[in-house]
């Protein structure tokens, strides 16, 4: 299988959200549920100020992420997706949606005490996973909790679900706690704590 050799451009992702209505069944399969409740759970009961979803696709994490922070600030490439996530989560007023290519744009304000990367970083290439963990590292409260969960199956994306957790990990410049490292059949859970 050849991998692609650069971040996946935007089009990518809004011509697969235009293409199906359920690309990568993210509404639809157990694996999906799962994982979402996963998420969640390894959050655990603690509640956040402020926190910040890369990738956040039709909503289906987010929705459940909101009952967990007063604000939430989600984002994704595809302004499908988004209107998708926006109607999800029309009950939430404090979760703000926007069209965002991260990590060469990002949000204003921060310190965030949750940022969630949940199966996105593999479709960045190496610059991309350095800016963005830079960014991350920076831009986390102290104390904060940074979430990653990726596929760690067989991909074309620039990088596998292992690689690019551990190039982001290596790149992060705050000191971190390792609160989770789970790894189950078909995707792996990190959740690290900022240290500073």
């Amino acid at each position: 299988m050849t991998r692609h050799v650069n971040s996946l451009e935007p089009l990518y992702f809004e011509q697969m959200f235009q293409g199906t209505p359920d690309p990568w069944s993210l509404e639809t399969s157990a694996y999906e549920r799962a994982k979402y409740a996963h998420s969640v759970r390894a959050l655990g009961d603690r509640p956040y100020e402020l926190g910040f979803e890369v990738g956040c696709a039709k909503g289906m994490l987010t929705r459940d992420l909101a009952e967990h922070c007063r604000a939430l600030v989600a984002i994704d490439v595809s302004e499908t997706a988004l209107q998708g996530a926006r109607e999800r989560c029309a009950a939430f007023d404090h979760v703000s949606f926007n069209r965002m290519t991260f990590p060469a744009q990002v949000p204003l304000g921060g310190p965030f005490d949750l940022i969630i990367l949940s199966e996105v970083v593999y479709y960045w290439d190496d610059d991309d996973i350095r800016r963005a963990a830079q960014w991350a590292g920076t831009h986390s409260a102290p104390g904060g909790d940074i979430l990653l969960v990726h596929w760690t199956g067989e991909t074309d994306y620039p990088q596998s679900g292992d690689e690019a957790v551990e190039k982001f990990r290596a790149a992060l410049p705050e000191p971190m706690e390792v609160i989770a490292t789970d790894h189950r059949e078909d995707y792996r859970l990190d959740l690290w704590r900022n240290c500073a």
